[in-house]
């Protein structure tokens, strides 16, 4: 079934951390795999939450292309966007180590947004980023430099890999100031749908903890217990379905 933009749009409501918490109850991959790692970090932290379909590509700007300018392979990139199932994020891997120049600016995002983009995460380097900033365009990148030298695209649409994460084109992806991750598209729906619940029964203790109650850990055992047999039933309730999927 094709992930509704209701349903995405009820996955932006929640930080990252806390999709990652409930991607866990589905036990449907090990808990150290499916997000980017602390090399890629968000350009503008303050923005809310990114949701979008991975567009991939490759990327390089050490040595001049072959053929074509800087710019001549993002028409493939655009026409890519048709083909995941939702509002894309373009996924740019830098081939080269380390970085040598910027992997976007300003005329880039300008054109992935018009076009719809989400965002944009790379293991590269930005710049422009001011403009970018005001643009409301959210970008995850590993670093910052003036040029964009030689750059020009390798590839569109094969898979990348990103902080430690292989990423393929149509993965959902999800990312905020904490970073960036990867939802299953097989349990996206009741992510989205289990999400408030978790969040709430975490509001259990985060509001004891922050009161002016005094504060006892026996009042802040059976507050974590209860946590607990909320998140219990959670996972009993996806069980089955985390175990198909698996």
């Amino acid at each position: 079934m094709p992930i509704t933009a209701e349903t995405l749009g009820e996955l932006a409501r929640w930080d990252t951390p806390t999709i990652c918490n409930v991607i866990e109850l589905f036990d449907i991959r090990p808990r150290d795999q499916g997000y980017m790692d602390h090399r890629i970090r968000s350009a503008f932290p303050e923005r809310p939450p990114m949701v979008g379909f991975a567009a991939t590509a490759g990327f390089r700007s050490a040595a001049p292309p072959g053929t074509g300018d800087a710019y001549g392979s993002i028409e493939k990139q655009l026409e890519q966007f048709a083909s995941v199932d939702g509002p894309p994020v373009v996924v740019f891997q830098d081939m080269d180590d380390p970085p040598v120049a910027a992997v976007f600016g300003e005329v880039m995002c300008s054109t992935y947004q018009a076009f719809g983009a989400a965002g944009l995460v790379t293991n590269g380097a930005g710049r422009d980023l001011l403009q970018v900033a005001a643009l409301g365009f959210p970008v995850f990148t590993g670093s910052t430099i003036c040029s964009h030298a030689y750059c020009h695209i390798l590839h569109v649409g094969l898979p990348v890999r990103i902080g430690g994460l292989v990423v393929r084109t149509g993965d959902l992806l999800h990312g905020d100031a904490n970073g960036v991750t990867n939802i299953p598209i097989e349990i996206a729906t009741e992510v989205a749908a289990i999400a408030g619940e978790f969040v709430s029964a975490e509001e259990l203790m985060l509001r004891y903890v922050k009161s002016d109650e005094p504060k006892r850990v026996e009042r802040f055992r059976e507050l974590r217990a209860e946590f607990q047999s909320v998140a219990g039933r959670l996972r009993q309730r996806v069980a089955l379905k985390g175990k198909d999927l698996a």
